[in-house]
């Protein structure tokens, strides 16, 4: 059972063309996983009705039998819609997270995606909030804070993410309060073949360090992790950049005897804002060992890139969202309205990275908030206008917002910082009372491992 593409050529230059040239293959097998019906076979098919979970959120507002009619040109109840959500469950919106999504690079287009020859990934956990309905509350529990319970019930979730186009690859959510390192674990199965995995201090210990290592080698790929500063290494060698092979312990596993050891490579150095009198201390370890290949300072810089996985977050649940509160009901369709979201972030990051290729700039370049609005202006005028333009015009038409786009571009990044103050602190961070920056370059300062007692 093959996708056909639609007869109407507007349409195909629309989001639908978009959204089955992208997800056609996994739109099939979702079909295929939904459970034989015992009666008349539903008006719309659960490709379709894909198609249009993921226009729904695309969209910003609405109701789903206003987005079905802008689509199919169907009447169809929001009732009979959510009963349709409810029979789906959560499942097949599962599969769809860890298994639709594909990196989008070009190693030979898209360099900023690249670290000689590697793909830049990251892995990072975060949270959105759900409503306090009856569904939600009898199923979930609020998590507890220093200011007594959080106003709403919190659905985890892991994304692993390709850095500089910030397009998500794959992401598992949990609603049993499983913490980062449980849903990453059933998240690493997806990262790609030669990448380089980027993640925070999380993940800088023994405990993890051994088992990220040995998938980052299984598909090719390296590791760059913030070690926490409490853990211990024995200087085996230096090496020429100021950088050292360690021995880190490892935790023994269960039934386990003797002392499990790992050798990684440790960089220490400094980092420093313009402007700021303090230094910032920075530990990483890395299974690149080669110092001359990958010079210490060059990736003390390079960790910096992830910070990318933050401004994702950002644009998928400010930007794309209108916040972190979700609008589902259940705690399924939460799930199902967050796989949506990563589905249209992933249709964003593919126009972000054409229009780029095609004016020749790194994808960061193109505004997500802009490409957002424009292309969602595009896709229903597109629609609307079925049956009143021809195809040259519709053609043209999205020529000139693709050229728009591009021409909106941002400038090259300032290098620019902020002090790390609030206006409003509720613990020991300085109160920010008047708005300021410093501009220049950051310096970094590789301490030399030798020195080190």
């Amino acid at each position: 059972m093959g996708f056909m593409p639609r007869a109407n050529l507007i349409q195909n230059l629309g989001f639908l063309d978009c959204f089955f040239s992208r997800f056609g293959a996994a739109a099939e097998r979702f079909e295929l996983m939904q459970s034989p019906a015992c009666g008349a076979k539903p008006r719309l098919c659960a490709r379709d009705f894909l198609a249009l979970m993921v226009w729904h959120v695309i969209s910003g507002s609405g109701y789903l039998s206003a987005h079905v009619r802008e689509l199919f040109g169907m009447e169809i109840k929001d009732s009979s819609l959510s009963e349709r959500r409810r029979r789906i469950g959560m499942e097949p919106f599962a599969w769809l997270m860890k298994h639709a999504l594909r990196p989008l690079a070009d190693r030979r287009v898209h360099k900023s995606c690249h670290y000689k020859g590697l793909l830049l990934c990251g892995i990072d956990g975060t949270k959105w909030s759900v409503g306090n309905t009856p569904q939600i509350l009898s199923k979930m529990s609020k998590a507890a804070s220093r200011r007594l319970k959080s106003a709403f019930a919190k659905v985890e979730m892991c994304a692993l993410v390709e850095l500089g186009l910030h397009n998500p690859i794959a992401a598992v959510t949990g609603l049993k309060g499983e913490g980062e390192w449980t849903l990453a674990l059933r998240l690493l199965e997806a990262l790609p073949e030669k990448a380089l995995l980027i993640v925070d201090r999380l993940y800088g210990c023994g405990k993890y360090l051994a088992e990220l290592a040995e998938i980052c080698r299984s598909r090719r790929g390296e590791l760059l992790v913030k070690a926490r500063k409490s853990n211990k290494s024995k200087i085996i060698r230096l090496l020429g950049d100021g950088s050292a092979m360690v021995e880190i312990r490892l935790p023994r596993r269960k039934g386990e005897k003797g002392v499990r050891k790992m050798q990684i490579r440790e960089i220490r150095g400094r980092v420093r804002k313009p402007g700021a009198a303090k230094w910032s201390e920075v530990r990483l370890w890395t299974t690149l060992f080669d110092e001359n290949l990958h010079p210490a300072e060059e990736l003390m810089a390079l960790y910096a890139r992830r910070w990318e996985q933050e401004i994702f977050y950002k644009e998928l649940k400010i930007e794309m969202r209108g916040g972190e509160l979700l609008r589902s009901h259940t705690p399924e369709t939460a799930v199902q309205e967050i796989a949506a979201l990563l589905m249209a972030c992933s249709l964003m990051a593919g126009v972000r990275a054409e229009v780029a290729r095609s004016g020749k700039l790194e994808p960061l370049r193109i505004s997500f908030v802009k490409t957002l609005g424009r292309v969602r202006s595009l896709w229903m005028v597109l629609s609307a206008a079925e049956g009143l333009i021809d195809e040259e015009s519709a053609r043209q038409l999205v020529g000139r917002i693709m050229e728009q786009i591009l021409a909106e571009a941002t400038p090259a990044r300032r290098n620019r910082s902020c002090p790390r103050k609030v206006r409003q602190p509720v613990s020991s961070w300085p109160r920010l009372l008047k708005n300021q920056s410093n501009e220049g370059d950051y310096e970094v300062d590789v301490v030399n491992m030798s020195s080190i007692p």
